[in-house]
């Protein structure tokens, strides 16, 4: 049997994060697929130079309403369906928010998505994103449209929803969420974490570390300002909006060091080789999975995380990390004082890790698609 003509669509090319490394995995897998995405930007996304990447018209709109995207979810909605998938057999793709409005053109085409969580706006954390859109100056306006707006939005994405023949949960709590919301089945299959890359160190220096993208849900402001009060190092490694108000949060202290500015971008090694030394890593985001945790482990880092959603599916409290169960300055407090009473083995941690290695995707991925085409 010939081999199926294969499409890989995410929504984003603009930063990497999780889900791009997941997208990253597929291309490695399906090289000679092409990536249709919204919006694509080469700058910030390197590992995908050689790589044939079709973004959608939006690339075409002027760079001010390029980021102001969120405010036109109907704009996003329509690009992905306008795009022409008509020559593949099978469309993959990495979802979180509209990925999954592409089209099915004829008989025999197959949608697998690979779904990091039904969109969090309209579904899971409606009522805090309504409570704080993100939006700025702009919040007091998209609170008036906004529960309008997610109605509209949630009919839309569950009608799409339906046109996916096969659901790929990245964790159990979203598979709980693709079941809730949209009423499918899914599988499990955990992204893909590059295990091999890090090398922890024996002795490990004195310093924790934070790092992620920098927006108002992630919550570092809470390591911050709790390893500012307790006197602990923390090295901070990320960027975006919250940049700033995480510098005053930190207000001077010579323990708080953060090792990008609010638009650039920490080195793949240098990050690695801080993972590699550090005494811990705090993650006090509500994550649907978390790739980062992994990572930390593998570095032989134990993770100081909030406990829930993906988290849970990570650490195991006083084995793996220490977790906290609210958002609070005082919970990251007790955590990290916990943790440092604990003994972690770098190598005991590492050998966690190796259970979300990037062969276990592949395998499993791979067969999925194989399936799919049989």
């Amino acid at each position: 049997m010939a081999e199926p003509k294969i499409a890989i669509v995410c929504e984003f090319l603009t930063v990497m994060g999780g889900a791009e490394n997941v997208v990253l995995e597929l291309h490695k897998m399906f090289p000679h697929a092409p990536i249709y995405t919204a919006l694509y930007n080469p700058s910030k996304t390197p590992a995908f130079k050689n790589a044939d990447i079709r973004p959608s018209y939006l690339q075409k709109l002027p760079k001010a309403l390029r980021k102001s995207y969120r405010l036109f979810p109907t704009l996003a909605v329509n690009a992905f369906k306008k795009m022409d998938l008509s020559d593949y057999d099978i469309i993959i793709t990495s979802a979180y928010l509209n990925a999954n409005h592409v089209q099915k053109t004829r008989p025999g085409q197959k949608i697998i998505s690979y779904c990091h969580t039904p969109a969090r706006y309209y579904w899971s954390h409606y009522d805090l994103y309504r409570k704080e859109p993100g939006f700025g100056v702009l919040n007091p306006i998209i609170k008036l449209i906004y529960a309008p707006m997610v109605k509209r939005q949630r009919k839309l994405d569950y009608s799409t929803a339906q046109n996916v023949d096969v659901f790929i949960a990245n964790s159990t709590e979203t598979a709980k969420r693709i079941k809730k919301y949209y009423g499918k089945p899914s599988t499990v299959i955990y992204p893909p974490v590059a295990v091999d890359r890090f090398e922890p160190a024996r002795n490990r220096n004195d310093y924790y570390v934070a790092l992620g993208r920098q927006l108002p849900n992630k919550r570092f402001d809470l390591a911050v300002a709790a390893c500012k009060q307790l006197n602990i190092p923390l090295k901070v490694y990320g960027n975006g909006p919250m940049h700033d108000e995480l510098v005053a949060i930190a207000g001077g202290s010579k323990n708080i060091t953060f090792y990008t500015d609010r638009f650039g971008d920490a080195s793949d090694a240098a990050v690695s080789d801080a993972l590699n030394h550090a005494k811990g890593f705090i993650f006090p985001s509500d994550e649907d999975f978390g790739i980062v945790s992994v990572e930390a482990l593998a570095a032989g880092a134990p993770v100081i995380g909030y406990a829930s959603a993906g988290t849970k599916e990570i650490i195991q409290d006083g084995e793996s990390g220490v977790l906290f169960e609210h958002q609070t300055v005082d919970d990251v407090m007790q955590a990290i004082k916990r943790a440092e009473r604990t003994t972690f083995l770098p190598g005991t941690l590492r050998r966690k890790a190796k259970r979300f290695d990037a062969s276990l995707f592949i395998t499993k991925m791979g067969k999925v698609v194989r399936d799919n085409w049989a």
